[in-house]
């Protein structure tokens, strides 16, 4: 008996799927984003170019912040939000639409147009949200309705960055982007703790990686007891003990994990790496607190190594399922892995054993970074813009 196998219709593949699923607009636009904005921050860094509207780090901080690293939690939350809800999540016009905000906002922070830069870093997340609470709603997944606070608060944080900026409030915008980037290591916490041990024992045979609901506690309720203390601005030594304790149960939870059993599987060690860097923020963090250390080599531990390093695993690991690819890493994933890597060490290494290398260290970490972004764009823009091979709809 012969099998037969039916051909895709013709002209499918050349069907542009961009707009199909949350993961494909927004892991293109970040990615492309991630190239071009940290090559222009370090431009700006070494005095080659004037800085835009938001001055210098606050640009920097502001667009590592509310541009990457929000796409991208948007893409992957309205992507696995339609599994967890069986609900349609925004595609077609509705994620053109949300994702040309998102262009706007990226755009306007360049331009004197203060004013609309900042209504439309506020609209994004708030639009983001309400295309996420609805399928949430629908389906009545109230387990997840925290991430729909999330995107509120990022929303709230952006506002206050924003508000010091044009004068209406009288403080620095360092405030607003502590509480983001705590908002930022929250969901890279809940999201690693639900997926990584997942992937670990599915792609490692024997692996055992296991979960403590104690220690899960103590990891993730420790973070929102940071979030709350930098919201309230408190500073020095309560937040040194609060991440330092952090530190320990993050340190314990990845462990857990059994990290060491994953060497050989590039696309699950990659988040085992990943995660390494958020204990080593938080001591980072105690550290500066504490008056010992600069505090931009804990938010650069956090920023590069855990998020940026986290991202780009579950940007090769969620694209490649999503599309009906092997779940196996190539050697462009494993070069990206590695690039971005290696923009952490450098950036968080080198300033932290020889000071007086500082500028040397920004360039040099932006190119690796600006590398392994705009490699994993180039190498991913025929799966993300092409519909599926197996002709199913995502």
């Amino acid at each position: 008996m012969l099998l037969k196998i039916d051909e895709p219709p013709q002209g499918a593949t050349r069907r542009l799927a961009l707009f199909d699923l949350g993961f494909r607009t927004f892991y293109l636009l970040a990615s492309t984003f991630a190239a071009l904005s940290i090559a222009l921050w370090a431009l700006q860094f070494s005095g080659a170019i004037a800085h835009p509207y938001l001055a210098g780090p606050i640009w920097h901080a502001h667009e590592m912040l509310f541009g990457f690293a929000l796409a991208v939690i948007v893409g992957f939350l309205y992507t696995a939000g339609r599994n967890w809800t069986n609900q349609p999540t925004p595609t077609g016009w509705k994620l053109a639409a949300l994702a040309a905000l998102w262009l706007a906002a990226r755009v306007l922070v360049l331009t004197p147009y203060a004013v609309a830069a900042a209504l439309a870093n506020v609209a994004f997340p708030l639009a983001a949200a309400v295309g996420l609470a609805i399928p949430f709603v629908k389906a009545g997944n109230r387990r997840n309705y925290f991430f729909v606070a999330l995107l509120v608060l990022l929303a709230c944080a952006a506002g206050f960055v924003h508000a010091t900026q044009l004068g209406l409030v009288k403080a620095p915008a360092l405030p607003g982007l502590q509480v983001g980037l705590d908002v930022v290591l929250f969901i890279v916490s809940v999201m690693a703790g639900r997926v990584t041990p997942m992937f670990t024992n599915n792609g490692v045979p024997g692996a055992a990686a296991t979960r403590h609901p104690r220690v899960e506690q103590a990891a993730l309720g420790l973070v929102l007891a940071l979030l709350a203390l930098d919201a309230l601005g408190v500073g020095g030594l309560p937040i040194a003990a609060v991440a330092a304790a952090a530190a320990l149960a993050h340190a314990w939870r990845w462990l857990l994990w059994q990290p060491w059993r994953t060497t050989r599987v590039p696309l699950v060690w990659v988040l085992h790496l990943a995660y390494a860097w958020i204990p080593l923020h938080l001591v980072l963090r105690a550290l500066a607190e504490a008056g010992q250390l600069p505090a931009s080599l804990a938010i650069h531990a956090l920023t590069v190594g855990a998020i940026g390093g986290m991202i780009i695993g579950m940007m090769t690991r969620t694209a490649r399922g999503h599309t009906a690819r092997p779940l196996r890493a190539d050697r462009f994933d494993v070069t990206c892995y590695t690039l971005v890597q290696a923009a952490a060490f450098v950036r968080v290494g080198v300033p932290l054993v020889a000071p007086a290398q500082t500028l040397l260290a920004v360039q040099l970490s932006a190119l690796l970074w600006s590398a392994g972004f705009a490699l994993y764009a180039i190498h991913y823009w025929p799966m993300l813009s092409r519909p599926r091979p197996d002709g199913r709809p995502g």
